[in-house]
């Protein structure tokens, strides 16, 4: 039987051409591969539920739906603090364990807090509401 002769280097050398080659395919598919619209949908709900210059939350999947005249948003329960679920009044979003203070847009009024709270979509299917990542 015979027997190959390669040193440790070339193995090396082979090893990491052939993993810098699979990294190259996997980056050009991911590009060539076409973007599917929208996100991960998180629930759906009746757009009638949601009352006029109000609120509805979910606290269950931490989030709140926003009626404001005849704009609809949702918003994330999670502080950007520290994760805490945020609470709804009717004037703002307040954090129980820290103190920050987001208005009804999301935007920080108090930190500790630095960051608004996360946006998700809103897409109207007839008479429903889709939230979406």
């Amino acid at each position: 039987m015979a027997t190959v002769r390669q040193s440790r280097r070339q193995f090396l050398v082979t090893l990491t051409a052939l993993a810098a080659a699979c990294g190259a395919v996997m980056g050009v598919g991911r590009f060539l591969s076409p973007r599917v619209k929208g996100g991960k949908i998180l629930f759906t709900v009746a757009a009638a539920e949601v009352p006029r210059s109000g609120a509805l939350v979910y606290r269950e999947a931490r989030v709140v739906i926003i009626r404001e005249r005849e704009e609809l948003y949702a918003l994330s329960l999670l502080c950007t603090h520290l994760g805490c679920t945020v609470t709804v009044t009717p004037t703002d979003l307040l954090c129980p364990c820290h103190g920050s203070v987001y208005d009804r847009q999301g935007r920080v009024l108090k930190g500790p807090a630095t960051r608004p709270l996360t946006r998700y979509r809103v897409e109207r299917e007839g008479e429903n509401l889709v939230i979406q990542l």
